[in-house]
């Protein structure tokens, strides 16, 4: 069986980071573990507290993954200051392990910033090079090169412009779920612009999307699918999990990750 690692934080209401991360590898077939960067207090509504566990514990977590099961992919996602960032980035250089889905959680729905500036910049210069693939959404991808997005055109610009920037073969997956009329996505890479289109869930629910997606992604790499097909199925499994419309709490709710189980 193929196994993959989740780095990220708790969300005790279930529908994103670890525990979102963990339903969708489990959907997908793929034995799922997990290192906690951080317990947070939030449910569909919000955000109300951020717990960091401590760079020791998150190194000593790791390292009882990767010396006893190692993981065939490894996903990472919340990871809020440069200490916790620099173990991950350290880790990845012992272990090295072959496929690493980063999705940079630096700018929340509301457009709100999730981490300090020197965080950032540890996430840039030291973890973003050790990735086979970024996913930000279009307020990340801002954020990441430095200019507005407002179209397709930019949305390829911005992928090439954090492409250069990272200055590795780490390939950028510019999400474009964040526009108004498409859910079509721009993937940069050494061989070019590629482009994934997608259909739009008219729908609230759609708490952890982004979590989701990176998760999948990393499933279907670990399963041994180059990077264009594992983005294609994994598309096709988001758009699964959210048309299922799974109204549960009173805001933004999760999607239905196991809605393939529910339909057998």
């Amino acid at each position: 069986m193929k196994t993959a690692l989740t780095i990220a934080g708790s969300d005790s209401s279930g529908g994103a980071g670890i525990q979102a991360d963990i339903k969708t590898m489990t959907a997908n077939g793929i034995y799922a573990m997990s290192a906690i960067t951080a317990l947070t207090a939030q449910n569909t509504t919000g955000v109300t507290g951020i717990f960091d566990v401590t760079p020791a514990f998150l190194a000593a977590q790791l390292d009882a993954v990767f010396t006893d099961i190692r993981p065939d992919a490894v996903k990472i996602g919340m990871v809020s200051n440069s200490g916790l960032i620099q173990v991950i980035a350290d880790t990845l250089k012992q272990y090295r392990p072959g496929r690493v889905v980063l999705d940079p959680v630096m700018v929340s729905t509301s457009g709100s910033r999730l981490i300090a500036p020197e965080a950032q910049e540890t996430l840039v210069t030291q973890l973003m090079p050790l990735a086979s693939v970024i996913t930000p959404n279009i307020p990340e991808a801002e954020v990441l090169c430095g200019r507005k997005i407002e179209n397709a055109q930019d949305m390829e610009a911005a992928a090439k412009a954090i492409y250069d920037k990272i200055g590795t073969d780490t390939a950028v997956l510019v999400k474009g779920g964040h526009e108004r009329n498409t859910a079509n996505d721009c993937l940069y890479t050494k061989e070019g612009t590629f482009w994934f289109e997608g259909k739009r869930v008219e729908n609230d629910n759609t708490h952890g999307t982004g979590c989701t997606l990176s998760s999948a992604i990393a499933c279907n790499l670990a399963k041994g699918l180059d990077l264009p097909d594992a983005i294609r199925n994994s598309k096709e499994y988001l758009v699964g999990a959210l048309k299922y419309n799974l109204n549960i709490g009173k805001g933004n709710g999760p999607l239905n990750h196991c809605y393939k189980i529910m339909e057998d």
